[in-house]
């Protein structure tokens, strides 16, 4: 079940646009060489919450925005009603439609700095005017993908449900922020609409206002188990959560058991307070009455160090309900993506130029030309090495000897002997010509074991959540020299 298309499906995104995207589009159709051929790079300069690496995700929806992206008669009338666009423009409009190639990190990938995370080769019109929803896209899911991996690393195997969606920036950021949670490996999300679109489960229990609106906490969680007997998780800090709450909640599991009701989940809330504290007295009163494998969850405006600070503690909590600070990725609310072109066709000789973007700060420099990516990989460990960014027309053989080398600290080297490591593409072929070739279309289900199995692929001191080791992302020699030949040549 692939349903993603629903939501974007009911309306036309293809004036998701910043203005001058459409400003510079018209330039170019001015100019003779507007079908000239160009590659833009979609790349970051930082993984968010200074993690060790990103989780690619969106690509699902940037080929939905691809695959139906057209100019209605509406939007056709709402531009021409701004005053900057000509008519011979506006009727090129009309007959837009995208013809180019488009290569992309798979969803779920791990992914560093630097490298394209989407390659865009197409008419220069064409690329230059899905700039800004394909890093809208692109920048929300893989920063929230990024955000969920840290919390549900912090877990350590307990389960991990995002229900963020009243705290998300509007209806898309809770939706696709709970796709990539899920990817990322969140359980479930509390999401009902998500849940439908994706096929992903979804999880709850209830609030204060079923206890309050009861003339009792022991009515309300009787009235609860009847309704729910197979999911009966109970919020038990509406009024005292030693003194009151749980001893309530065991009374109604005494009751269950009793008439041989046996729950597939029972358990409890807690919602507030010290969660470690209560945690801990609320496993030993469950435990005294032979209740030990009840869930014991928590919320309460966690996040990833919260969880790691509570697991330290001795906290019993073995699931976790985050929401705030997941959705928005709070410490780190934007992922920072940008789109730079990297080479452009000579009209005369067909030829791809590289191009360059060069800046005073060192990180913004660009990587110019058609590049590919190699992720590395030690033989005997299967864990990554580094990523190497190389030009097109470069391959590497395993059974060759390989020196790495940090692009900035060039006297920083890692020589690779033939047949000690492995090495595979990371760029996938997603459009060409226009179509989707793309005929893998995983499931989120599908895309949550691809992230769990890359996750592997990292070393555990990569995943520290402070001061993580690392990933090195190395250039070419071929690159490098190209780099520098452009540097030279603009400020020699």
């Amino acid at each position: 079940m692939n349903n993603t298309a629903n939501l974007s499906g009911e309306r036309n995104l293809t004036l998701l646009t910043d203005l001058y995207e459409l400003t510079m589009m018209q330039g170019y159709y001015k100019r003779k060489d507007k079908n000239v051929d160009v590659i833009f790079d979609a790349f970051y300069r930082m993984n968010p919450d200074g993690n060790g690496y990103s989780i690619s995700c969106g690509l699902e929806q940037l080929i939905e925005l691809i695959e139906n992206f057209r100019f209605n008669e509406d939007d056709i009338a709402y531009l021409d009603s701004l005053g900057i666009f000509e008519e011979d423009f506006l009727n090129y409009l009309r007959e837009f439609e995208f013809t180019g190639d488009i290569y992309a990190i798979p969803e779920g990938n791990v992914m560093f700095p630097r490298e394209p995370v989407v390659k865009v080769k197409a008419p220069i019109m064409q690329a230059q005017l899905i700039e800004t929803a394909l890093l809208n896209i692109i920048n929300h899911q893989s920063l929230i993908a990024t955000k969920a991996a840290r919390v549900v690393h912090a877990a350590n195997g307990d389960g991990v449900m995002e229900f963020g969606l009243r705290r998300a920036q509007g209806p898309d950021a809770g939706i696709y922020g709970a796709r990539a949670a899920v990817i990322a490996g969140c359980v479930g999300t509390s999401n009902v609409l998500a849940g439908k679109m994706f096929d992903i489960p979804v999880m709850g229990t209830h609030a204060h206002s079923w206890i309050m609106s009861f003339d009792s906490e022991l009515e309300a969680f009787r009235t609860y188990a009847k309704l729910y007997p197979d999911a009966c998780l109970l919020l038990v800090d509406t009024y005292d959560t030693l003194k009151s709450g749980i001893p309530n909640a065991i009374k109604v599991f005494k009751e269950m058991r009793d008439a041989g009701i046996k729950s597939k989940k029972y358990g409890i809330r807690m919602d507030s307070g010290d969660l470690a504290y209560l945690s801990k007295q609320a496993k030993k009163m469950l435990d005294a009455e032979g209740f030990t494998d009840a869930v014991i969850s928590a919320s309460n405006d966690l996040d990833e160090f919260l969880i790691q600070s509570l697991k330290a503690q001795g906290a019993t909590i073995n699931s976790w309900g985050v929401g705030t600070h997941l959705i928005t990725s709070k410490d780190t609310p934007a992922f920072g993506g940008v789109y730079k072109l990297a080479a452009i066709e000579d009209p005369e000789t067909g030829e791809m130029i590289p191009k360059i973007k060069i800046s005073e700060n060192t990180e913004k420099i660009t990587n110019p030309g058609d590049k590919v990516i190699y992720r590395i990989y030690g033989k005997d460990t299967g864990k990554i090495i580094a990523d190497l960014i190389a030009l097109s027309d470069e391959h590497f053989d395993e059974n060759d000897e390989l020196i790495l080398f940090d692009p900035i600290e060039t006297w920083k080297k890692t020589r690779l002997c033939g047949g000690s490591y492995t090495i595979k593409p990371l760029l996938v072929h997603v459009f060409e010509k226009g179509k989707c070739i793309y005929n893998n279309r995983p499931t989120v289900k599908e895309l949550q074991a691809v992230c769990r199995k890359d996750l592997e692929t990292l070393w555990d001191e990569s995943k520290r959540l402070v001061n993580p080791h690392t990933v090195h992302v190395d250039l070419s020699q071929k690159l490098y020299d190209l780099k520098q030949e452009l540097l030279d040549k603009y400020r020699g």
